[in-house]
């Protein structure tokens, strides 16, 4: 429940006594103080978020037929052929 994002980098996060209780005692349980065991926790977890979302799972089906699309490609259309031998450029 992040509340606000400064320039600094600071986060604001609303608590409940009871939870800011528990962190704080296994945060010292862990000897680390309450932003490094919410860190050591939550940026792992933020990471395989972020790289579970980057990442394009296929299906087997869909996997074979990107892997004989790259052995055997499709010939090039005729616009192609002609842009790349008058050495076209994208704007």
């Amino acid at each position: 429940m992040p509340r606000a994002l400064s320039e600094s980098g600071r986060v604001e996060l609303r608590l409940r006594p009871e939870d800011k209780a528990t962190l704080t005692r296994a945060a010292s349980l862990k000897r680390l103080d309450l932003t490094g065991y919410i860190l050591g926790a939550v940026l792992p977890k933020a990471e395989a978020d972020i790289a579970e979302a980057e990442r394009l799972t296929l299906s087997e089906r869909d996997s074979l037929r990107v892997l004989a699309l790259l052995e055997n490609p499709p010939a090039a259309p005729d616009r192609l052929v002609r842009a790349a031998k008058a050495r076209f450029t994208l704007p």
